[in-house]
């Protein structure tokens, strides 16, 4: 099994910037691909932005530009740096990785993010 845990959340004003964690525990050696999602009040949970093992990254239309995804797999750590934020970035982001061992997702609790327009 896999643990997640997020930090980084936070209140911030509209252009400011935040950069989220996500520290695994366990089985990491099993993990493949990672992400972060997120969900706002009233909606689905949508892709931010996801890297693979090799270092492949893929962002929403809606963040590129202005986050960066990167992971430190010495430290089983994934970042999202968040520049330039916007009051619609508001909403709780999760942090996911994906299992090859066990064919699992695993998900973080989730940390708020809100920006103040």
């Amino acid at each position: 099994q896999v643990q997640l845990v997020e930090s980084g959340g936070g209140l911030v004003q509209a252009g400011g910037s935040l950069r989220l964690s996500c520290a695994a525990s366990g089985d990491t050696i099993c993990i493949s691909a990672m992400g972060w999602y997120r969900q706002a009040p009233g909606k689905e949970r949508e892709l931010v932005a996801a890297i693979t093992s090799g270092g492949s990254t893929n962002y929403a239309d809606s963040v590129k530009g202005r986050f960066t995804i990167s992971r430190d797999n010495a430290k089983n750590t994934l970042y999202l740096q968040m520049n330039s934020l916007k009051p619609e970035d508001t909403a709780v982001y999760y942090c996911n990785a994906a299992s090859l061992c066990d064919e699992y997702d695993y998900w973080g609790q989730g940390t708020q993010v809100t920006v103040s327009s």
